[in-house]
């Protein structure tokens, strides 16, 4: 549980509901972190390979929600993840 403690501090506003679209990116982006440090080790997991694929594109397809629905939200998470925005079409 300590964990979990330690992302609903970093989140945006405070809000820890899982359901925010906020929240479930905080958490993805926990899990795609802690899956890339494994396949640092173990490069041939292919299965885990596959999942962080999943969980990539769960992130990105959140992201563009997320910038057409609200774009000051939108820039405080790319800020506080460290994470690239979305390439425009």
């Amino acid at each position: 549980m300590n964990k979990y403690k330690y992302i609903d501090a970093q989140l945006v506003d405070g809000n820890k509901n899982t359901g925010f679209t906020a929240s479930q990116i905080h958490y993805l982006t926990h899990q795609i972190l802690k899956l890339t440090s494994h396949l640092e080790l173990h490069s041939k997991d292919y299965s885990s390979q596959r999942g962080l694929h999943k969980l990539l594109g769960k992130r990105r397809r959140l992201l563009r929600y997320l910038a057409h629905k609200n774009t000051d939200l939108y820039t405080d998470i790319l800020k506080n993840l460290g994470i690239r925005g979305l390439k425009s079409r």
